[in-house]
């Protein structure tokens, strides 16, 4: 009877694993390896590095003596596979490459005015004027320009990605990985706003 129900509990849990793998989802990994591509390519040497942090031999040791470990090897088993066959991204359209090469000319420009606080990032993936006192009276037309075409790429940039991989409606959640990734990536002084609005500085 023990080993019966044994079985039947492993069939369901492949059962929902394989319901797992046929959906259709939005691959997170891959939009945040495609947007760290564009960032790094944009910001250049400005751009910082976000690794994972390893785990340790007693964190997995007692991981693997955990009574759940059974059930994840099962799923891993599973679902692994198919997350480590899903396919980048695609970045490499003409239109794509344009609109970065369009960014990353800007970049310098916008540069100083990252590091001085009177831009920032924006919680929906843009830039914004944070403090305008901080800008010259003279160069605050320019400045206002440059953001507006600056916001106008990163626009274009999140629908393009999204209809270059056949699913236009991806863009929101692209918009969402690349806001924050932006902030992630960008140097310590720098301002973004959070999840509430709200202007901070990176530490």
């Amino acid at each position: 009877m023990k080993k019966r129900l044994c079985w039947s509990s492993l069939l369901t849990a492949i059962g929902m694993a394989a319901c797992v793998t046929i959906n259709i989802y939005f691959p997170a990994a891959a939009a945040e390896k495609a947007a760290d591509k564009i960032i790094e390519d944009v910001w250049e040497q400005d751009a910082t590095t976000t690794p994972a942090a390893p785990i340790s031999p007693v964190e997995q040791e007692g991981l693997s003596s955990s009574p759940g470990f059974a059930w994840r090897w099962v799923f891993d088993l599973l679902i692994t596979p198919v997350a480590a066959a899903e396919p980048n991204l695609d970045i490499s359209s003409p239109t794509i490459k344009r609109i970065t090469a369009s960014m990353e000319r800007r970049y310098p420009k916008l540069r100083p005015y990252f590091q001085s606080g009177a831009i920032g990032l924006t919680q929906d993936g843009l830039v914004a004027v944070r403090k305008a006192q901080e800008i010259p009276l003279k160069d605050r037309t320019q400045v206002n320009q440059l953001l507006a075409a600056e916001n106008n790429d990163r626009n274009a940039l999140y629908g393009e990605i999204a209809r270059a991989n056949g699913h236009p409606e991806w863009e929101a959640q692209l918009r969402e990985t690349f806001a924050r990734r932006w902030i992630q990536k960008a140097p310590p002084g720098w301002w973004y706003q959070n999840a509430q609005g709200q202007w901070v500085q990176k530490r």
